[in-house]
């Protein structure tokens, strides 16, 4: 729901957002929500060690029934995993099924875990329509070249990807695109469609098998025989399932199109089998009955003909078409794959209608997310941004782990090793999650992390603020957050310590709720904000041990940014007191005084909260220059390298600085609010314990509210961590390009210490720190991820932030020089838009073509095939660009769809030299930007519209060759490469042509939104003439809403 030139305009998914809201239809109930990998989890762990790679291998996984939830390609389940429904695939050559991705274990990789396939998220609406793409090799799947590559390789080389193996020369692959939709008044009616092109240059084989089964629920001694799902054959190519808790469905696949000479028709075989571990294959052990979990790789790779239950019953089923005829598939032909799940028995499929069903939910994918951002902008940028949402809704998994049944074990089941309680998570005996959660990684990191996830819900509120909210919400709830106030952070160690983000991301999705869609959830803010004050206690209660307001933290997520593990005792004795840490609870104080004056404005209780924070951030201010008050002390803050560094303490006066420039020194930058003098007026008890503080606490007020005796602009107040004077001269080495900045973003660790590297001896071992701006080049927390170096955009995003408060106070009155040395002076609005673009140029194509986050490959760079799709890695190299680590963490990476939205209209394609002539204002949420269909047509990224067009099974009919289809109408479309069409330039949908009301409707928002859209285009004339870029209110409590 958003509001344009004062008219609230729906597109089709957000009705149907608003029905799931208002609980009139559970939109949600089917999504994307299988994981892509469930081997291998601390969940699925029950071993003595804790080893949960060893324990649960890869090659288990086909044969070993899952404990805790499932795992496929391109799935999609309920809200309860219970039902799944995902795609298998087999090209005659691989030794097993592709039911499964595969990657490397942790100390299988040279870099930790590590996917190595190529699948790309391409399209989803929560969750009406999803795409999925993935490319499988026709040739034998190079599973023994990749482990023994990556094993030969030490951490100093590059991971060994599925590209390096040349596993797709001579395009000798398939691009199976996996398309899901649902129809229009049923959430339950679901419809798949499987089109796989031959890019290759001979015929191919492909068999595509989609599998339909329950999640074992019954073998665990937990619930009675009687309450087992299953799945049985009910008529020609129709499958009945029937569970307890979902009740009766159906499946009904269609033939497909032949391949072969004789153009018969592909039939689908049904398969059954139950989904229960094959005992006798993994631990010579016996059966209780003979049809197992892998039974399908059994019957289609090596011809067991009794593998499979004849009886066509069970709880796992699949449908196996074979494109196998005259050899196969011609090459840029496609073999295509429809069924539906269904409430309904029906026992024929009209093609034509599933197609036309289909291509309408597509349109209505592109009319939902170019309402996002529908100001002019380059295609390239609105197609990063495209899939970068699209991610993080394929990023929502279903999560199930309930403490108390996996630390004792099952009824039915041998009872754990006893040690393995102390392994981990022993403290966390409340857990009971059964969620759709968001997840850091959809392969590599299928579990949640906090902090992960608070970014995550900045870019899901732009798309489904309800999903968002229910996140956050969660981790503070009695099942998840702990009774002494901690917050969770992962499987792997519930206990660990996450920056505390949560109140921060509570309040900007409140607000982007508020500007987007005109709803203020106050209870949802007030909910989350009650819990956290036992949050923030646990914080102060048990990472400032001395009271002194100086925070120790541990590992914080920064994992091996330090010089010492920051998780474990220091080897030097004492305790490690971090910038970092301390600058984080500042932030921490900051965003709860925000949100405690957001809700005192509609409760005045909360003024008195407000006033506790407000003086707690004073105190910790002062703390973090002053410690002790002591003369001649040292504090975290180096006047002369102008710089916060981390210190260790021995207790008293003595202290050592650690000089490491990182992120740790600019962290502080980010405890930084502007109080707005109206506001103030507005709450009288506030404003006179301010007003108090001033008068009898004025020695710690005047260092650290640097804006008692001059109000910036707007007679703003100013609260920082740092003086006017501390920020210039950390910005001197922030925006230097030999320093912090690169063509890319903000360095994690500067690059000052290629050269100057800094080490410590210690009971005769060395630890050193020293740029490393790529891979990690050590196995410290497990050797995947580096903050020495590298480029992240969630810091990076706060980081602009942060620069974008400091303009509201100080404006046009403080300029810095950036880059460093370039005579380029810019405020500090155009500062934060200037790092935005550099983050944005990470994906945007080059002046060659090329993007940065592929490092220089040719195929992924210029392929027709490969260069429109794009993977959102972890992290990124800080001299190039290249993508690192993790390559679908489109949780924080997709936070770049949020900059594209904010600043992507004057993005500077390719990239160019910034002049100080260049630069429009930066909007918040309250400035949306939007624009209609004359300007610019969405259309997801898909192949060459030369290639040939989708075919229906018994005919060789076109879309364009259907008898209800104007082809005098096609003028103006691009075809793509699965025979579809988007929208025209400049023209509705074809879906509403035949329809006047639709389109009537259609044209009357349009003329609301190009009215909206000219008077956004004014206003970003006048302010930039009037050099005012920041708007306030997406960042601070107002009065005025």
């Amino acid at each position: 729901m958003v509001v344009f030139d004062n008219r609230e305009i729906l597109t089709a998914e957000e009705k149907r957002l608003k029905e799931d809201r208002k609980r009139e239809k559970y939109w949600k109930k089917w999504g994307p929500y299988v994981a892509e990998r469930q081997w291998a989890t601390v969940r699925e762990d029950y071993s003595a060690d804790g080893d949960a790679w060893s324990h649960f291998p890869h090659d288990h996984a086909r044969s070993r029934a899952y404990r805790w939830g499932e795992d496929g390609i391109a799935g999609v389940c309920d809200t309860h995993g219970l039902q799944n429904i995902a795609f298998a695939f087999w090209n005659e050559k691989d030794p097993f099924l592709k039911e499964r991705l595969f990657g490397l274990s942790n100390p299988q990789g040279n870099h930790g875990e590590s996917i190595k396939e190529a699948h790309f998220h391409v399209d989803n609406i929560p969750h009406s329509y999803m795409k999925y793409l993935y490319k499988y090799p026709q040739n034998a799947f190079p599973y023994e070249d990749v482990l023994k590559e990556n094993a030969r390789r030490g951490k100093e080389d590059k991971e060994y990807q599925l590209l390096d193996t040349g596993i797709f020369a001579e395009d000798r692959y398939w691009d199976i695109f996996i398309e899901t939709a649902k129809e229009d008044d049923d959430p339950d009616e679901l419809l798949f469609r499987v089109t796989a092109w031959n890019r290759g240059p001979e015929a191919a084989p492909l068999h595509i098998i989609p599998h339909v089964w329950f999640r074992n629920t019954w073998s665990w001694g937990r619930e009675p025989k009687e309450k087992k799902p299953s799945i049985a054959a009910h008529a020609e190519n129709l499958l009945k399932s029937n569970h307890p808790n979902l009740g009766e469905r159906y499946v009904l696949l269609s033939p497909s199109p032949g391949v072969g000479p004789s153009g018969d028709d592909v039939q689908p075989q049904m398969l059954f089998t139950e989904n229960d571990t094959n005992y006798q294959l993994l631990y010579d052990g016996k059966n209780e009955q003979p049809y197992v979990k892998d039974a399908f790789h059994r019957h289609i790779v090596d011809g067991e003909e009794d593998a499979i239950n004849p009886a066509q019953t069970g709880t796992k089923s699949a449908a196996w078409f074979s494109f196998n005829e005259g050899g196969g598939v011609q090459p840029g032909e496609c073999a295509v794959v429809r069924f539906r799940v269904s409430k309904r028995p029906d026992t024929f499929l009209d093609e034509d209608e599933f197609d036309d069903v289909m291509e309408q939910k597509r349109e209505e994918a592109d009319d939902f997310y170019y309402h996002i951002s529908p100001l002019p902008m380059a295609d390239d940028l609105r197609n990063i941004q495209r899939q970068a949402f699209s991610g993080m809704m394929w990023c929502k998994q279903h999560y199930l782990f309930i403490w108390d049944e996996w630390a004792n074990g099952d009824p039915s089941q041998p009872p754990p090793p006893p040690e393995r309680k102390g392994i981990r998570n022993s403290a966390w005996k409340h857990l009971h999650c059964d969620d759709i959660l968001s997840m850091p990684d959809s392969w590599e990191y299928p579990f949640f992390a906090a902090w992960d996830t608070s970014f995550h819900c900045i870019t899901l509120a732009m798309i489904d603020p309800d999903f968002a909210k229910k996140q956050l919400d969660l981790f503070t709830r009695e099942w998840y957050c702990h009774p002494n106030g901690q917050l969770p952070a992962y499987e792997w160690n519930f206990g660990d310590v996450n920056p505390p983000v949560h109140a921060w991301a509570t309040f900007r999705v409140f607000k982007i709720e508020r500007k987007l869609y005109g709803r203020q959830d106050l209870d949802f803010l007030e909910r989350v904000f009650q819990k956290l004050l036992m949050n923030f206690t646990w914080w102060v209660n048990r990472k400032d041990v001395d009271g002194k307001n100086v925070f120790e933290g541990g590992f914080l997520g920064l994992d091996n940014i330090g010089l010492f593990n920051r998780s474990e005792p220091l080897p030097t004795g004492g305790t490690l007191e971090q910038a970092d840490s301390t600058g984080w609870m500042a932030f921490y104080c900051l965003n709860m005084l925000n949100i405690a004056l957001e809700l005192a404005k509609h409760r005045r209780i909360y003024e008195d909260i407000a006033t506790k924070f407000f003086e707690h951030f004073i105190l910790i201010s002062d703390a973090m220059t002053f410690r002790m008050g002591q003369k001649d002390e040292q504090s975290l803050w180096n006047e002369q390298d102008g710089f916060y560094y981390d210190a260790i303490s021995w207790g008293g006066p003595w202290i050592q600085q650690m000089p490491v420039r990182s992120l740790v020194g600019l962290i502080p930058l980010y405890a930084t609010l502007t109080l707005e003098p109206e506001l103030i007026n507005r709450l009288p008890n506030f404003k006179r314990r301010v007003e108090w503080f001033i008068k009898n606490r004025c020695d710690v007020a005047e260092r650290t509210m640097h804006s008692i005796a001059k109000r910036g602009k707007g007679n703003r107040i100013l609260l920082s961590l740092v003086s006017k004077e501390r920020l210039v001269k950390i910005l001197e080495r922030m925006l230097d390009e030999d320093e912090f900045l690169s063509p890319h973003g903000i360095r994690s660790l500067s690059k000052h210490h290629k050269e100057h590297p800094y080490s410590m001896e210690v009971n005769g071992q060395m630890f050193k720190v020293g740029y490393v701006p790529g891979d990690s080049d050590s196995g410290l927390f497990g050797g995947n991820s580096n903050w020495r170096g590298p480029i992240w955009l969630c810091v990076n995003f706060l980081l602009v932030e942060s620069l974008q408060r400091f303009y509201l106070f100080f404006g046009q009155e403080l300029k810095v020089e950036c880059p460093v040395r370039s005579g380029d002076y810019m405020h500090l609005g155009h500062v934060s838009e200037e790092i935005q673009h550099r983050l944005q140029h990470l994906f945007a194509r080059g002046d060659d073509g090329r993007r940065s986050i592929n490092g220089g490959d040719d195929t992924l760079d210029f392929d027709p095939h490969w260069k429109d799709y794009l993977w959102y890695y972890e992290f990124f190299d800080g001299d190039n660009g290249r993508g690192l680590g993790a390559t679908h963490q489109c949780g924080w990476t997709g936070l770049i769809a949020r900059m594209i939205h904010d600043t992507g209209v004057n993005c500077r394609l390719p990239q160019t030299p910034r002049t100080p002539s260049i630069g429009m204002s930066h909007y918040f949420d309250d400035i949306m930007h939007r624009h209609v269909g004359g300007m610019q047509t969405p259309k997801s990224p898909m192949m060459s519209p030369t290639a040939p067009r989708l075919r229906r099974s018994s005919t060789t009919r076109s879309l364009a060759a259907r008898s209800d289809f104007d082809t005098n109408d096609l003028n103006g479309y691009e075809e793509e490469a699965d025979g579809s069409f988007p929208a025209r330039r400049g023209s509705v949908a074809p879906s509403m042509l035949h329809d006047p009301e639709k389109k009537r409707e259609r044209e009357e928002a349009d003329q609301h939104l190009h009215t909206y859209i000219s008077q956004q285009l004014e206003k970003v004339r006048l302010e930039q003439a009037a050099n005012d870029y920041v708007e306030p209110d997406e960042l601070e409590a107002q009065v005025s809403e």
